[in-house]
């Protein structure tokens, strides 16, 4: 498995990705959202960063505990002073101890980064098996839409459905739910990075989409209908 902080984007990457996120609260708040029926007891996120999706996380009434894993130092300061009372390990999945239990693991925007995808989602469930845990999983979507920026961010790829579906099935988990996500945002994601081959996130109108535009997509796309395709693909997964 290559190292992680190869695969994690540099400078100045990190920066506008995470000063991106910030922005992003309702984005935030619907991924986590999605995922409240199956955050319960003790819950590990891998990739954790700066802690603002952990932040989320451990505010939900099911969660007991939160422990934070992440491989980049320069990220460590930035979630020990968002979070100072949540634990947070400095590696990968493999510093995990195996005969530790959990009973939900979280990974947002994590393993796209990883070259051997398959050999990281099979540690996940591993680390689940004995609880029989849920794998909250979000990853960037269609590789139609693959952008300079995803090369940028450390991105080896994006998603289809069938090929995550035969990963998670391979690695031993029974899918509970998968599709994708923020089908509006495939086509800005296109427009702004495939086709203008922008390199930085406009922090302004990633406000503007997260306050305006992103509630009522996501309402359409929770209450109404899945769309066939999106920016984002969600999983959540059963170890089995």
């Amino acid at each position: 498995m290559k190292n992680w902080e190869a695969d994690r984007p540099r400078e100045p990457a990190a920066n506008f990705e995470f000063s991106a996120l910030g922005e992003a609260k309702n984005y935030r708040a619907a991924l986590i959202k999605e995922f409240a029926p199956v955050l319960t007891g003790n819950v590990l996120e891998v990739g954790a960063g700066i802690g603002q999706i952990t932040e989320v996380v451990r505010a939900q009434p099911g969660v007991q505990k939160v422990m934070g894993v992440e491989p980049d130092g320069a990220f460590l300061d930035g979630f020990r002073k968002r979070l100072p009372d949540v634990a947070l390990i400095q590696g990968t999945a493999d510093a995990i101890r195996p005969e530790s239990r959990w009973d939900a693991i979280i990974c947002v925007n994590v393993l796209e980064h990883i070259e051997a995808d398959e050999r990281e989602l099979r540690n996940y469930r591993g680390l689940l098996a004995q609880q029989h845990g849920h794998l909250c999983l979000f990853v960037p979507a269609r590789p139609e839409i693959y952008a300079p920026i995803d090369k940028d961010f450390g991105h080896f790829r994006r998603y289809r459905r069938p090929e995550l579906k035969r990963k998670l099935l391979d690695a031993g988990f029974q899918i509970v739910r998968l599709n994708y996500f923020n089908a509006v945002g495939y086509f800005a994601w296109w427009l702004n990075f495939c086709v203008l081959k922008k390199r930085v996130f406009d922090v302004s109108a990633v406000r503007l989409f997260d306050r305006v535009i992103f509630p009522a997509v996501f309402a359409w796309e929770s209450r109404v209908l899945r769309p066939p395709f999106g920016q984002s693909l969600i999983a959540i997964a059963r170890a089995v």
